[in-house]
């Protein structure tokens, strides 16, 4: 008589890879991306009406908070702003200032008149829509 050999059964990994890519595709779609990295946690301020802002690949983001300054998402003191400036040669580029709201206005004007100095006028205020 011929002897038998038994096969050792192996599990069928098909389904735990379909589970696999439906936990990964999961995860995936219900990831929240960060759009913007900013330096500073601002409590901007609201408006009902507006235009939209436009997203341009040049720009140059300045954040007022009650203390602290930050240039394109570094944080800076207000008085070396103005070095910063210099730095910036095509005065049509678009400037974002982002300021809290409760920030004092002299604060504000301090920045305003920084970007007056060196001619940056195409400037937008954010705020939370």
């Amino acid at each position: 008589m011929k002897k038998r050999s038994r096969e050792t059964a192996l599990p069928d990994i098909t389904p735990l890879i379909d589970v696999v890519f439906l936990l990964l595709i999961f995860f995936m779609v219900s990831t929240v991306f960060k759009k913007d990295e900013l330096a500073l946690l601002l409590n901007l301020p609201t408006v009902t009406d507006g235009e939209t802002q436009s997203q341009n690949q040049k720009t140059v983001v300045i954040e007022l908070s009650t203390k602290e300054v930050a240039y394109n998402g570094k944080k800076l003191p207000l008085e070396e702003l103005g070095g910063e400036l210099t730095k910036v040669t095509d005065k049509k580029i678009p400037i974002d200032v982002r300021v809290d709201k409760d920030v004092k206005y002299e604060r504000v004007v301090k920045v305003l008149d920084e970007l007056k100095k060196y001619k940056l006028n195409n400037l937008s205020l954010i705020t939370n829509k």
